[in-house]
């Protein structure tokens, strides 16, 4: 009897200390007013998405061990831009990019200026999400911000190559275990999308992250991320609202939308990663 009392309790406890986490966790999103920046950003990365795709496919250029994976890697940036109506959004951007490639020395220069104006506004945020607010020197930002905009899409090209050949290798795994196929195209894209955040939490802000605290941050937001691709997805298929109101022009309100709720996604897997950090210290 003690030790079955003794387990209850501490079941209780744990059940006590998840609830008073989950209340910190959703006051602490109030305070940030997670949806107001969601907004802030979502407009910025739409003023910075041609520049930044410009500047993406210019590096993809300089490296021939790409070039035959522009495709999938077109493919994959599209489908996370927007789970439907891809190729129509592809077509559009594609133009664009084909335009502002065309544009002068000076015009490129204003257009990577640009790019690193989102990667700034996603740096200030995290960092203020983080409650840090030591400020980076000006050459140590800009030194990052090329970083992130050169490695960037390399790291991108290496990750959707190792991805391309893992569903390649499942799909001879199919024909002799049955599922393998459609089990990693389930697996793969959440595996990477929590690296991704994982890597975002840890490297963005200015103060040192604990990678067990980043991990279920990118966990929530990686899980959260999929299934909001797979809710909008349905929601668009079933509930036509927007073609009907907006016609062709319907891709650009969706687009806003996605946006949106991507990063809403991002606040919420950093306010996480924080919250474990800040409710564990004060526990102790």
């Amino acid at each position: 009897m003690p030790h079955q009392d003794a387990e209850a309790e501490s079941s209780l406890t744990h059940y006590q200390r998840g609830k008073q986490l989950l209340r910190y966790f959703v006051d602490r999103c109030l305070r940030d007013q997670i949806t107001v920046t969601a907004g802030h950003l979502a407009y910025v990365s739409l003023l910075s998405l041609v520049p930044l795709l410009v500047v993406t496919f210019t590096i993809f250029s300089a490296f021939p061990v790409f070039e035959g994976l522009r495709e999938n890697i077109e493919q994959a940036l599209f489908a996370n831009l927007l789970p439907t109506s891809g190729e129509q959004l592809r077509s559009h951007l594609n133009q664009f990019v084909g335009n502002a490639s065309k544009m002068t020395a000076v015009g490129i220069g204003f257009l990577f200026v640009v790019a690193v104006m989102l990667i700034s506004a996603i740096d200030k945020t995290l960092n203020r999400i983080f409650r840090n607010h030591r400020k980076r020197r000006f050459t140590v930002s800009f030194a990052i911000y090329w970083m992130i905009l050169t490695l960037g899409p390399v790291l991108i090209g290496t990750g959707l190559a190792a991805t391309s050949y893992l569903i390649s290798l499942s799909q001879y795994a199919d024909a002799y275990v049955s599922g393998v196929r459609s089990t990693m195209l389930v697996i793969v894209p959440i595996v990477t999308s929590f690296a991704a955040f994982m890597l975002l939490y840890i490297m963005v802000p200015n103060r040192i992250v604990k990678i067990k605290y980043a991990a279920w941050g990118a966990g929530l937001a990686a899980i959260l991320f999929e299934l909001s691709k797979q809710g909008f997805s349905l929601y668009i298929k079933h509930f036509p609202t927007y073609q009907a109101i907006y016609g062709a022009l319907a891709t650009i309100p969706l687009l806003i939308v996605w946006i949106y709720l991507s990063w809403i996604v991002v606040l919420v897997g950093a306010e996480l990663t924080i919250s474990l950090e800040e409710f564990d210290h004060e526990q102790d």
